[in-house]
């Protein structure tokens, strides 16, 4: 008997749980909707749903398996790693026609080669976990996040996840060898190839990196490793303003070179929003520089990486680019430094409902769109207090709005309208990306639409329609679908 038998032709979501369990079989699902509320929520808490069931396979046999039976059932998937993205893509938006299909059970590490340099893990594999047990073998794994305790190495893949290390290794997609990929009809696409150069033709794997599970579930996921660096410092740096800083991070480029790992921009506010979430935190500077730049250079073999940094601030600081500033001289006080980074995220969760965005623009017009933004935003929205910060280097910039503690719901949801379209005018104007690393999800999606040429709207639809021809593979994520159900989200 078909599984699509076992369902009435206008079905409840009860004949569809128990078409579920008698498909799967001894297949993990949670159909409880107290046991499938986390799955269901979005990482800062703004948005609830929920689904059908949640979907936890063991293996990729499973995954296909899951697949076959909703595609039977005429239920489409949300695949979904940690939890952790900020554009809504890992969560259901569609309660009476949809399933969470969760990666995290699937965690295991199947090979580190050393020789190689790589390895070849699960999807659900956490990222924390992953850079722990490659560094056992003296191995680094660069890619590097606020959320690596709890995301997932297939969303970081699905996402093309940046961090904080993109200016030396690039985003996700550069770290990626080959994948496991299930697509919609339950087939499964083996490309876990660990070789560096292969040209045979178009690298499908490519296809699904930043898809955002549109096109298929990744199940496993090729990485490249790189030695560990020996010697990491780290600096926290005040200076005059944005312009300095970007003409610090030019300097840094030629005179650190390529041991250049990060380099983070950050304005007073920051530190006040850290020292909110984790009031242990101590300003290791004198308060009142207008910019800071957090910045790690990192190395292995014979080079001296302390002494070239110590030289290179010696000569910035007697130019005057830099008016303060303090080199770690422990891990631990590294990691304090990096604690105001990470920490900041944390304070501004904590003032409530707020403006988020993650845009980009060239580097040469990133002091500009800053202060050109910023001063829009605090005219149109004098009550609130707008930061921007983030990557710098790479022209990623983090420029967010958060209202006052008094503002109830709907004021806050109106700031937030408000910021998004004058950030989206200026980021049009200076020719920028609505999201430089964190996706589009369901979030943005009516903004990246408005914003999509013809031809390449052509392209992804056209893509779609051949790996994803019933729209079953995460729907209204990144495309619309107009023939899909409203969103309950």
């Amino acid at each position: 008997m078909n599984t699509a038998d076992l369902v009435e032709a206008s079905p409840s979501i009860e004949s569809l749980r128990q078409a579920l369990h008698k498909a799967l079989g001894g297949i993990n699902a949670l159909m409880q909707e107290a046991d499938m509320a986390s799955y269901c929520r979005d990482w800062h808490g703004d948005v609830e749903a929920s689904a059908i069931a949640v979907l936890r396979p063991a293996n990729t046999e499973e995954v296909a398996h899951c697949v076959k039976t909703c595609s039977q059932l005429g239920l489409s998937i949300v695949p979904q790693g940690g939890n952790t993205g900020l554009v809504l893509g890992g969560i259901p938006d569609a309660p009476a026609s949809q399933v969470v299909l969760s990666l995290e059970r699937m965690s295991r590490i199947r090979h580190i080669d050393a020789e190689d340099f790589s390895a070849v893990v699960d999807a659900g594999c956490i990222l924390e976990v992953l850079k722990d047990a490659v560094a056992e073998q003296g191995l680094f794994f660069p890619l590097s996040l606020g959320a690596q305790g709890s995301c997932h190495i297939g969303g970081n893949v699905s996402t093309n996840a940046g961090g904080i290390n993109v200016l030396r290794y690039g985003m996700t997609r550069d770290l990626v060898l080959g994948l496991e990929v299930v697509l919609p009809d339950g087939s499964v696409l083996n490309l876990l190839r660990t070789l560096r150069k292969d040209n045979r033709g178009i690298d499908l794997k490519q296809l699904f990196i930043g898809a955002e599970g549109t096109l298929g579930i990744v199940t496993a996921v090729a990485i490249k490793l790189f030695p560990q660096p020996l010697q990491v410092e780290t600096a926290l740096l005040g200076l005059h303003s944005l312009d300095a800083a970007i003409a610090l991070y030019r300097r840094a480029r030629y005179e650190c070179c390529d041991l250049l790992s990060a380099f983070e921009f950050m304005p007073p506010l920051a530190f006040d929003l850290a020292i909110e979430a984790m009031p242990e935190l101590v300003m290791p500077l004198e308060a009142g520089a207008p910019a800071y730049v957090l910045m790690e250079v990192s190395g292995s073999g014979r080079v001296d990486v302390r002494a070239l940094l110590e030289g290179f601030l010696e000569a910035v600081m007697e130019e005057g680019l830099v008016i303060d500033g303090t080199m770690a001289s422990t891990k631990a006080q590294s990691a304090q430094l990096w604690s105001f980074r990470e920490g900041m995220n944390e304070g501004q969760a904590k003032r409530g409902l707020h403006l988020r965005t993650d845009v980009s623009v060239p580097l040469s017009k990133l002091a500009a769109f800053v202060h050109d933004t910023s001063a829009a935003l605090t005219l149109a929205l004098p009550e609130c207090e707008s930061l921007a910060y983030g990557h710098v280097g790479d022209g990623n910039v983090h420029l967010n709005v958060l209202p006052p503690a008094s503002y109830g719901l709907q004021e806050r949801q109106r700031v937030i309208a408000t910021g998004k379209k004058i950030i989206n005018e200026w980021i049009d104007r200076y020719d920028g990306s609505i999201s430089a690393e964190h996706g589009i999800g369901r979030l943005k999606l009516a903004d990246f639409e408005a914003r999509l040429p013809a031809a390449q709207r052509r392209v992804l639809e056209g893509l779609r329609q051949v790996i994803n021809p019933a729209g079953l593979m995460n729907p209204r994520c990144i495309l619309s679908d107009a023939s899909s159900p409203e969103s309950a989200v």
